[in-house]
Formats: structure tokens, sequence, C-alpha cells
């Protein structure tokens, strides 16, 4: 061990030494005479013209947009760069004439450009932020910028200050509504009482633009085909008074005759290509004629179902779009194009459009195989094989019938020093065959699938898991659900598993595994042969958001009820006590998770992540715990990094260390998990990640075999564990190669020889080594 530590410090230092020199070496060394490299910006300053003045933080930030140039190896762009300058260094001392060779490859590889005072041009930044001030309402703003040579060669290197100040916005005095002829001006006129733009409302580009859409799409949904959002245009007059804005909407010039004319629908065709050709053949569906090829792979009811488009009646842009939209969602096309007449090719008093629909059938049948590296959120780390077919229109509507068998072998990575007599590196393997049958819309007695805006799904599933745990247990698991996944807008997804049942049962146990079901009856109770009957309900908003999408937030909140329903049936039949399904317990409980996720991007290439999760589950009824499965853990390669999986918890309890089996028992009926992580890019594909982990789990019963695992206010905080660490990643496009080290700052349990907050006994025993796949949130 000595001898590892005494090389893992030699590597350091000479890794510390080696950067040392790239950080001293020239990075100026190519650069043309009179140019200077642009190390980043010094500060922006934006000053109200007056005392009484704020301006908006919105304004700001759009501002700060174009200044924010990032300099050559960027960390917090772009004010502070990282201290190795690999780019810059290769472009200065690895460059050679000759396209070929090691060296050229080598320079190619890792060289980065220079970022010049010449190329930033930071008097154009001002006259385009003084343009992105001047749309949200704020005129004649004076901007400038200063040089700021480094001391370090001063006629070589400069950042760069900018400063603004900024005047009171104009706000509209008067507003001039946009009129129109016939029935396009009833239209609009319906519009007015909405309208975005209203005296006294500060002058913005982007409230105009908005305004015009509204028109637009309004005329468009109402037979308006050909009208167009430029179509409307602006008079704005800033000159009567200051600060004020007189504006005036109106029809732009030489609009097309067709533009302001309302058309219906005409004859609505439908035109069906097979991916191998067969004999044509013609049917039609109400007014619809549609030419196709047999084998029709339809079910003619599903097609007219899905075409909102019909004879007759006044164009509607929407409709349009949802007939789109709805082919596509049966996920049986690989291409669907929708097309009307071109506005050149209208004859003269022409009221209809004809619509011509074209879809080609994709191949049904889809096999997959996959052999990765799998990494579960409880630390086991194996070679993986998944063998799955897929016929995508099993019964002509969309339905997709899928079937997969998987398999793994798998090892726990993670800290193997918090407990060095308990073997935490527990190899296992894991066979699972499962079915599921995907429909695409819903499901349900007396349901109208028409009204729907988004896509639906109903779910049915089968399947059969078998775990084997060497000298623990084997275990076999087979489940049945029913479920809807659908969305209600943009960013709100909904998963509703109407009934789901599983049967979990312990098919062999070895000695050492049953002494410590002994010595733990609340986990032995949790590992029983039974059934679990429940329902859940899944609720996602996923949101991005902010100037260029900076901002993602993502909120999940869980419901899930087991045996409750169940049990009210037996009760109003009489039965009482110990309720059995099949001959088996069935589990009683509720449990419900909420996760909160955001991810705020800091310029082009980082990202700062933090999620908080909070969950709890009550056993009541028919049972004590809740079962193995529905308890819950902490630790390992997507949690507290700094702790292998289970090795946490509950509470401040701590097994004692003659126990071998003990992590058995550190599972829970709360959970509070926080974590933050700054990820940044380093070199090309290679990135890095400083994070902060912290939480624990606790009971919410009193368990005396498990002394402190009780939640409990009073040591709440002195039990949430708390670690940090460093991390890199390696993104390969499919999927990213994570290798993470937590360093261990604070458990919950008291430690007699290490008092104080820092209780970890040993600096290496609260180091965790976790390789994963994927980021950990």
């Amino acid at each position: 061990m000595k001898r590892y530590f005494r090389h893992t410090l030699y590597y350091t230092l000479l890794l510390a030494g080696g950067a040392a020199i790239l950080a001293s070496c020239s990075t100026t060394r190519r650069l043309a005479q009179g140019e200077v490299l642009y190390t980043g910006v010094k500060k922006m300053t934006f000053t109200p013209e007056s005392d009484t003045l704020e301006i908006p933080g919105d304004v700001i930030s759009a501002a700060q947009e174009p200044l924010s140039v990032a300099p050559n190896n960027p960390l917090w762009s772009p004010y502070w760069r990282t201290g190795i300058p690999v780019g810059l260094w290769a472009w200065n001392h690895l460059y050679t004439p000759k396209e070929k060779g090691f060296k050229y490859w080598f320079f190619k590889k890792l060289a980065k450009q220079p970022v010049l005072i010449s190329k930033v041009r930071p008097d154009l930044r001002i006259k385009v932020a003084d343009q992105i001030f001047e749309n949200y309402g704020y005129f004649n703003v004076q901007g400038g910028y200063e040089l700021l040579p480094r001391k370090h060669k001063p006629d070589r290197k400069a950042k760069v200050s900018y400063r603004f100040i900024v005047p009171a916005p104009h706000t509209y005095d008067t507003v001039e509504y946009l009129t129109a002829p016939g029935a396009a001006g009833r239209i609009v006129d319906s519009l007015r009482a909405g309208t975005l733009l209203r005296k006294g409302a500060v002058y913005n580009l982007d409230t105009l633009v908005a305004e015009r859409n509204r028109i637009a799409t309004a005329l468009r949904s109402r037979g308006y085909y050909y009208f167009r959002p430029e179509y409307i245009a602006y008079d704005a007059d800033t000159t009567q008074a200051p600060y004020k804005v007189a504006l005036r909407m109106r029809l732009a010039e030489g609009i097309p005759p067709a533009a302001m004319r309302p058309y219906r629908v005409g004859s609505v065709s439908v035109s069906l290509r097979n991916p191998v050709p067969g004999p044509a053949d013609t049917m039609t569906l109400g007014a619809v004629r549609v030419r196709y090829q047999r084998p029709l792979k339809i079910r003619p009811r599903i097609l007219k179902g899905a075409i909102g488009l019909a004879p007759g009646q006044l164009f509607n842009v929407d409709a349009q779009n949802t007939t789109q939209t709805n082919l596509n969602k049966l996920g049986i096309f690989s291409s669907v194009s929708l097309s009307v007449p071109p506005l050149d090719s209208l004859g003269p008093g022409r009221d209809s459009l004809d619509v011509r629909i074209a879809a080609t059938f994709d191949k049904p049948m889809q096999a997959d195989f996959e052999a990765d590296l799998t990494s579960k959120s409880n630390s086991y780390l194996g070679p993986g094989l998944s063998f799955g077919l897929r016929h995508n229109n099993i019964f002509k509507g969309g339905e997709v019938l899928a079937l997969n068998l998987t398999g793994s072998y798998e090892w726990q990575t993670g800290n193997k020093n918090q407990y060095e007599t308990r073997p935490t590196a527990v190899n296992s393997y894991e066979f699972g065959l499962n079915a599921s049958l995907s429909v695409p819309r819903i499901v349900a007695p007396g349901f109208r699938y028409r009204g729907l805006t988004y896509p639906a799904r109903t779910t049915y599933k089968i399947g059969a898991d078998l775990m084997n745990r060497p000298k623990y247990f084997r275990m076999l698991s087979l489940n049945l659900s029913a479920g809807y996944d659908f969305r209600t807008s943009p960013y709100s997804s909904h998963n509703l598993t109407v009934f789901r049942l599983t049967y979990n049962k312990l098919l062999h146990t070895s000695h050492e595994f049953d002494s410590t079901m002994q010595q733990n009856p609340a986990v032995a109770l949790s590992f029983s042969d039974q059934f679990i009957p429940s329902l859940s309900y899944t609720y996602t908003f996923d949101k991005t958001y902010g100037r260029r999408q900076k901002n993602r937030f993502i909120f999940q909140s869980t419901v899930t009820d087991a045996g409750n329903i169940l049990a009210g049936v037996y009760e109003i039949f009489g039965s009482h006590g110990t309720k059995r399904l099949f001959g088996s317990p069935f589990s009683q409980f509720v449990k419900g998770t909420v996760e909160a996720k955001w991810y705020h991007k800091i310029g082009r290439n980082n990202v700062l992540a933090s999620r908080l999760m909070v969950g709890a589950g009550y056993a009541y009824g028919n049972s004590k715990v809740m079962p193995y499965s529905e308890q819950f853990y902490i630790g390992g390669a997507n949690s507290i990094r700094a702790f292998t999986v289970r090795s946490l918890g509950p509470g401040s309890y701590r097994p004692s260390e003659d126990q071998v089996n003990g992590y058995w028992d550190q599972t829970g009926d709360f959970k509070l998990e926080a974590n933050v992580e700054f990820r940044f890019k380093m070199l090309g594909n290679l990135g890095g990640a400083v994070f902060l982990d912290a939480g624990n789990i606790w009971l919410l019963k009193n368990d005396p075999q498990r002394p402190g695992g009780a939640l409990r206010a009073k040591n709440f905080w002195k039990e949430i564990a708390l670690g940090t660490g460093v991390g890199l990643r390696y993104d390969i496009s499919v999927l990213v190669l994570r290798l993470d080290m937590g360093i261990g700052i604070h458990t919950p349990y008291s430690n007699p020889d290490k008092k104080g907050y820092y209780n970890i006994q040993n600096f290496k025993d609260g180091l965790g080594i976790h390789l994963a796949i994927g980021y950990p949130f």
C-alpha cells in the first residue's frame, strides 16, 4: 500500500511539474507583428443614466451575449481561463510546415488557433450591443470599451472592459392598430382587445414580432392560408416627444391578392407506398380518396381518424399540422408529406385548395443486439448483452410488439475501504425476458382519441427476471403491468400505471444470508415471498428556457399505491387480518418521490448541474415493512460518490464490523439527497467535473435492531453525509464514459477516534472510485 501511494505521489508531482512547464511556455510565439492575444473580459458595467432607473436583468443578459467571447482555454467564459493552455502551447510549439508525419498529426489534434483582439472586434460588438438595447426600447445608449494590457508582455496580451451608460427606455405614446379590408378586418378587430401593444408599455421588438405572429396565426386558422407575418409592417416615430414612440401598424406594400382571400378545403387525396412495391389499388374513406399498394398495411379506421381535413371546411393550418402530426406519431411511416398548391399556381377566382398527402411505410421488423458495459444506480458494473425483436405495426395501427432478452454479469464498484472486514465487492448475474405491446393511442372505454393534441401510448408489459447474488440468494421476479403515457403540453408528460402486479420469490438462500435475516427480522420481512399489486402516477415537467436556451429545469414526482384497493375489497367481503393472494401475502404501502434538477449553461461548454431528491414510503395494513426492492438506499456512482452503495444509514446506524452481511439492512423509508456538479470541457471530447454530494436515508418506524436509524429532528443535520470529488467524462456522442473519485467529508455515524465535522478515520478510507456510463443526473 505504501509503495502504491509513493508511486501515486510521484506521478502527481510529475504531472504538476509538466503542467507548470506548459503554463510557463510562450503562448504568443507565432503571433504576427502588431497582433494582440485576447485573454478574456475583465468586466462589463451597465450604468443607468439616472439613480431612479433600474435596468432589467433580461436586458443586461441580452446585451452581454455578443460581448461574451470565450478566450483560449476558458474555464468560466469569458472572464477566467484555465492555467494550462494546451491548445495554445501546441499552436506555438508543435507547428510544422510538412502536412504529414506524427508531429503534424499531433499538431492537428491539439492545436487551437489563438483568439486575437483583431478577430474579437470590440468596436463592432459595442454596436451589436447598442442594437440589442434598441430592441428593448433603450435608444441612444453610450457604449465604449478599453483594452487592458497584461503586465507580462503588455504589447502581446490584453483583456477587454466594456462600459455602457443606459438612458430611460422609450414607451408607447400612441398605438394605431392594424386595419384590414373585408372579413379579414373583422378577424383583426376581434384580436384588438388582447393585443400585446398598449399605451405606456416599453417599446420591445420581441413584442412587435409576437403581435404580428398572433395576427397571422389567427388569419391562417380561418382560411387565409397564404397570409404571412411579414405582410404586417410597423412605423415608429420617436421624434414627437422625449422617450415616447408613436406606433402605427399597417399592411405591407405589395401583398399578393391571394393572401387576403379565405379558402376552403378542396379535394383530399392520400397516396400510400410500401417499402416493397405491390399491386396498386384505391378506396374511399368518406370524401377522402386513397391510393395504396397491396397489401394495405394500415387499418382504414386508423387512417381516417388521423386525417383532420375534410372537403368543404374552412382551411385551417392547425388542422393541417395536426393531420401530419397524427400520421407521424403512428410510427409506421418513414416519410410523410402534405402539400397544397403553391401561391403562383392559383388561378383567378379560385376559392378552394386541394390537399395531397403522401406517405411511405417503414419496414416493420427491427432487431437489436447490444453488447455494452452496464452501469446501474446501485454501483454494479459489468458486461451486458441485450437482444430485442420489434414489430412496429403488428396490428396495422402502429402497435409495437417487442421482445427483449437481457443478460449481465456484474461486480460492484466503489470505496472498498470503508468497512475493511465486509466484502462489498459482490459479483452477480441476472437474466431477463420481457415482452411489451405498445399502442399509439389511449385504449380505454368511451375515450375519444381524436381530441388529443400530443402523442399518447398505451403499454402492456409482462416479464420475468432472475437475479443471482452468489453466497447470498437467488430471486425470481415476475411482473405484469398496463399503463398510459401522454402529454398535456410541450413541457408536461404523464405516466399512469393503472395496474401492476409483481411477484418476488426467493429460490435459494445461503447460510450467511439466513443468519443475517435472523438478526434483522424487519429486513427478513422485506425479502419474504410476496405479491406487490400496485398502481402509480408520474408527472414530469421538462423545460429549457432563457436567452439562447441556457437553462433547463426538470421536475418529476411519482406516487405509488400498493395493495390498498385489493385490501379494501377483502375488507368489504369480511376478510380481516393477514390477506393473501394465490396463497401468498401481498404488500400494502404508499410511496412517493419528488426530484428537481436544474442545469445552467455557462459559456459554450460548461454546465452547472444540480439535483434535489426527496422520497418517502410507508407500509401498513397487510405489511409491516415495504418490500426490499421498494426501499430506499443511498451511495454509489449516481448518488453520494464518496461512499459505496448501501454503506450509509439509516440515520446514524452503523452495522458492527463483525456483521459481514450488514449492508443488507442499510435501507430506509425516507430519503434526502442533494447534488451539485460543475462540468467543464478540458480537451477535445474529454471533460472534467467538480462535485458536492449530500444526503442520507432514515426509518419512519423505530427498529431496535438498527439504533439511530429513525428520523428525528434533533440529529437531522448531523446525520447528513457529505462528500466532494472530481471526475473525468469522455463523450463519444452516443454515450458518456465517466470516472469519478469521491472524497468523504462527513459520515452520519459518530467516530470516537475522530472528533469534529470531518470524521473520516483516514483520508484513503474516504475515497470512492466509480467507473460508470452516462451522467449521474
